[in-house]
């Protein structure tokens, strides 16, 4: 089944996604193949929890088995936050947004998406 196309929409279904961000890339939100939708990501903030490191985080579009990067290694400093979309992302069927820390423990994401059918 195809994408929908945005001008025709029947739903809209605001989401928010969280998850604490390990070594190993893991997709925050992912949209199935055939699912007939498509994902319209609002924002992605990045908070490190540890008091003391600075942490690494990496973030990718994930598309027919290639990651295309948002950001690479880029710095969360220790107790703050970055938000890594400045424009709305898509999500087409297939694809999936991931993230992978440095460390496992310093980073929590928050990703605000809405599913669009």
């Amino acid at each position: 089944m195809a994408a929908p196309n945005i001008a025709g929409l029947t739903t809209i279904t605001g989401k928010t996604a969280v998850q604490a961000v390990g070594t190993s890339a893991t997709a925050i939100v992912t949209n199935a193949a055939s699912s007939g939708k498509a994902l319209r990501i609002n924002s992605l903030y990045i908070s490190n929890v540890d008091g003391a490191s600075n942490a690494d985080v990496t973030v990718d579009l994930f598309r027919s088995s290639t990651a295309y990067h948002l950001a690479k290694t880029m710095v969360v400093p220790a107790d703050a936050s970055v938000d890594l979309l400045s424009r709305t992302l898509y999500l087409e069927e297939g694809d999936a947004l991931r993230i992978t820390a440095n460390a496992t423990g310093d980073l929590e994401a928050v990703c605000s998406y809405e599913e669009l059918s």
